[in-house]
């Protein structure tokens, strides 16, 4: 329970600056259509953190490794506190990407080694759960926060919570010895790009990864936007709140992983695609109705999570050596895809306005329905199967 709640502090740091893109583009000078890079930077973090970093959890101590990047982390936070110019808030926001997923990437590894065999799963559930659980609170309390005192206090609270990390993690994880690997640290990202270049499954269900995550970004980038502006005027933590209806998203799609070990993993797939294409048109009508919103918020994480829980299911069901090199190649199309959706966003609504940003999300869940629909014969059901060698 403590790597999750560890977990869940981790992964937020990723998500802290969604509903704040208003506040921090005013604070530091940065127009709207460049407030988007501020996630971008973020999810580049991520992406270097699943290339460069996660990967040594197979070749170092994890238990150091873990505290070294705490420390890393904590720094960061406090760096972005202080920053006062939109280059050193970039940098601090990256930073804080890199460190916060490999926090959280390496919890749910070290989770897996900690367990017994037959207690593995309900462990590294448990860590994930408390992934889900992190990065839909943590638009609601960087919300709340900042509205009590301002943004800056939203990376120091978590400046706070990543000391006590450590020092919890410190005096409670059991040492285990790295899994010694034959291969060198260059061989083993090699080891990664042989993967993304020669596996068909990867590729195809990373693809919908990425075009399922750009959605979700376009969505959660660019909504604080309109809603902090009139007619609405909500509040930060008005618009953080909007987080919790995803979790009824998230709940729902959590039988998605039952239905791919039953073989309805394209089905379920269609349906997940089809629930985020049609969550586009009630939000574009949410000045007519807040239920609109609530609804197509619902919708798109509900078609989110069902979509990442099948990919993961179709790619990782069997066990294999390269599972966490698995892990962390699928990790890089959601880190891309976050990051492209965060910065078209917020550059579509500069021009167009919030029903640009609909369009451009119908657009993009449109473009996902038609590539799985153009793959579905090249990644059949049992497809995993063939990635476990």
């Amino acid at each position: 329970m403590v790597m999750s709640a560890c977990a869940a502090m981790s992964v937020a740091n990723v998500y802290y600056a969604q509903p704040l893109l208003d506040t921090i583009r005013a604070d530091l000078g940065i127009s709207v259509a460049g407030a988007g890079g501020i996630v971008t930077a973020t999810q580049l973090g991520c992406a270097l953190a699943l290339c460069l970093v996660v990967p040594l959890g197979d070749l170092w101590n994890r238990v150091r490794l873990l505290l070294v990047q705490l420390a890393l982390l904590l720094l960061t936070l406090l760096f972005i506190v202080w920053v006062a110019s939109p280059t050193l808030l970039l940098l601090g926001m990256a930073a804080a990407g890199l460190f916060g997923t490999a926090m959280t990437q390496g919890l749910i590894a070290y989770s897996a080694t900690l367990a017994a065999p037959e207690r593995r799963g309900r462990v590294v559930g448990t860590v994930q759960g408390g992934v889900v659980v992190g990065l839909l609170l943590a638009r609601v309390l960087a919300g709340c926060i900042s509205d009590l005192a301002g943004w800056r206090a939203v990376y120091l609270a978590s400046a706070g919570a990543t000391l006590t990390m450590l020092l919890l993690l410190a005096r409670l994880l059991p040492p285990r010895p790295a899994r010694r690997m034959e291969l060198s640290y260059p061989m083993l990202l090699h080891s990664m790009w042989l993967l993304l270049r020669r596996e068909r499954g990867l590729q195809i269900r990373g693809m919908l990864a990425l075009l399922m995550f750009a959605i979700l970004g376009i969505f959660w980038s660019a909504m604080a936007l309109p809603l902090s502006a009139e007619p609405f005027g909500y509040s930060h933590t008005a618009i953080g709140a909007f987080g919790l209806v995803g979790l009824v998203g998230a709940l729902a799609a959590a039988k998605a992983g039952r239905w791919t070990d039953l073989g309805l993993g394209q089905r379920t797939s269609a349906a997940a695609l089809l629930c985020m294409l049609f969550a586009w048109p009630l939000l574009a009508w949410m000045e007519h109705g807040l239920w609109a919103l609530i609804v197509g918020i619902i919708l798109l994480d509900m078609g989110g999570q069902a979509i990442h829980v099948v990919n993961q299911g179709m790619i990782f069901r069997e066990a294999t050596t390269a599972h966490s090199r698995l892990v962390a190649c699928y990790m890089l199309f959601y880190s891309l895809g976050s990051g492209l959706g965060a910065i078209a966003a917020t550059s579509v609504y500069a021009c167009l306005g919030w029903q640009g940003v609909c369009g451009l999300g119908f657009g993009v869940s449109m473009l996902a329905v038609l590539f799985w629909w153009a793959t579905l014969e090249r990644m059949p059901e049992t497809a995993a199967a063939q990635l476990a060698g």
